[in-house]
């Protein structure tokens, strides 16, 4: 309606004469708005010499099944028979081959009075003309459905337009047409079978609004994730049935509002930029959680298993503080990590379950070296330092030493295996080799790593009641550090191929 007012408006300043000054002719005096059963809207205008006309456009077949005659030239008007019915028809098909919608025009001398007019009077009707407009798809949907088809993501056209112009543009755009569904046919479907049929086809045309609503709810229902994309107040419902709602920045206000994301680029290659950053945040957090959940699983079981076998604590409350603290600080860079390709080609769903099963096949692999750490620095490291088994100090100071090279042993071991695994974890491929983490996530690991070997050698280790490492401590460092991946990489290996998924 916008463009044909603003068009007017145009003709009439660069051609005062060729439309007599239309605007300023007519008066609207009444109007029935457009609903979705009747598809027709119809007004009332008045002239200046008080002769009343109603105006009514809709779509082909509800604009025919309230005319009875057909204007064919300035002065000639003809009943709508069969042959005018059939010229009419191939008009309109004409056009919708090529993409254009077409609305039917038709008009009826001195309706009833003001007040009294209603639908009832859509009747009798002169057919005096055609409105085709072409409304293309945007430059970037071709390449934007090819886009969302490599991520899994299935594209599916729900319009109210007719099947001419609905195949018409998806041709365009590259989409199959070759089964399409209408809303006569979706209105005798029960939801069962529409569910089966709403999985199998991409275009439904000829839809009304409740219709549209129907099918997005059913495809939720059937465990699908659905986005619906539409501007119009026509796509209001669905917007909101819908688990993501988007509309455009130029779109009604009605729709802007049901939505929850609006786009404001033009470009539609924006919709698989959203998406593939979803999955990355969402690949991201499931990584965070599963390494955290895992580490503090292990960490736990071997801290029950110290406390059953050694004299005293493995650990104390600050220096499992301070480990935490470091640890986490290397993993706030994972927000900003890389995720492999192959993971963003598929959509994800959250599986709770996966997280527990994970949990309990990689969080032991770190309690058995949890447990030779213990082993080593209880009988072999410590005792190299102090110069005699725990069981065989009696001098305070020796095992206030003693503890202190234990304690500080664990925590930098901890450091080294909980912070390496994060690159382990990350991936479902070799990491370093095949798949590499962002640089915020290598560089905050091998700071935290640092930082936590460095402390029992700080001015803050007499604080932790830390001591420090004598050499022989990094080569047990070496050892499990190796080993501990050697076993995370062959617990991974077996987990996906039992699982088939990793994260």
């Amino acid at each position: 309606d916008s463009a044909i007012v603003e068009k007017t408006h145009e003709e009439e300043e660069n051609k005062p004469d060729a439309l007599g000054m239309l605007k300023d002719r007519y008066e609207k005096i009444d109007e029935i708005p457009f609903d979705f059963e009747r598809r027709r809207m119809s007004v009332v205008v008045r002239d200046k010499n008080n002769k009343t006309q109603m105006i009514t456009k809709g779509a082909l077949e509800e604009m025919l099944a309230v005319c009875a005659y057909a204007q064919i030239d300035e002065n000639t008007v003809v009943p709508l028979d069969r042959e005018v019915t059939d010229l009419v028809r191939r008009d309109v098909d004409d056009f919708n081959e090529k993409g254009l919608r077409v609305l039917l025009i038709a008009q009826r001398t001195n309706p009833p009075p003001a007040g009294a007019f209603s639908a009832a009077d859509e009747k009798d009707m002169v057919l005096i003309g055609y409105l085709a407009f072409l409304d293309p798809p945007k430059l970037s949907t071709r390449d934007a459905i090819a886009a969302l088809h490599e991520h899994g993501v299935k594209v599916k056209i729900l319009t109210g337009d007719n099947e001419k112009v609905s195949r018409a543009i998806c041709k365009m755009v590259g989409l199959d047409v070759s089964h399409m569904v209408t809303g006569d046919q979706v209105e005798e479907m029960d939801d069962e079978s529409l569910a089966r049929t709403a999985e199998k086809t991409t275009v439904f045309a000829r839809l009304a609004p409740i219709q549209k609503s129907r099918i997005v709810s059913l495809l939720r229902q059937k465990g699908h994730s659905v986005g619906y994309m539409g501007d119009g107040i026509n796509d209001v419902t669905a917007l909101k049935d819908a688990d993501v709602g988007i509309s455009v920045d130029t779109g009604v206000d009605i729709a802007k509002e049901s939505a929850d994301v609006i786009l404001l680029e033009k470009d539609l290659m924006v919709l698989e930029e959203g998406i593939v950053e979803g999955r990355k945040t969402y690949a991201n957090m499931i990584k965070y959680i599963k390494m955290t959940a895992s580490s503090n699983f292990g960490n736990v079981l071997s801290m029950l298993i110290a406390a059953a076998f050694l004299p005293f604590l493995p650990m104390t409350a600050i220096q499992i503080l301070i480990l935490n603290l470091i640890y986490d600080f290397s993993c706030a860079s994972l927000p900003w990590d890389h995720v492999d390709r192959d993971y963003l080609k598929e959509p994800r769903s959250w599986d709770a379950t996966s997280i527990s099963r994970f949990m309990i096949w990689i969080g032991p692999t770190s309690s058995v070296f949890d447990i030779i750490s213990y082993a080593a620095l209880y009988l072999w490291i410590a005792p190299a330092v102090v110069g005699a088994p725990f069981s065989a100090l009696t001098d305070p100071q020796q095992i206030t030493l003693f503890i202190a090279i234990f304690q500080a042993g664990w925590m930098v071991i901890s450091m080294w295996t909980q912070t390496l695994v994060i690159h382990m974890i990350r991936t479902a491929k070799v990491p370093f080799i095949e798949s590499r983490a962002s640089a915020p996530v290598l560089a905050l690991t091998a700071v935290g790593i640092a930082i936590l070997t460095l402390l029992p050698f700080s001015p803050l280790a007499g604080l932790l009641k830390l001591a420090p490492l004598p050499g022989l401590f990094f080569l047990l460092l070496g050892a499990v550090v190796a080993a501990y991946m050697l076993l995370v990489s062959a617990a991974k290996y077996a987990f996906i191929r039992r699982y088939k998924v990793w994260l």
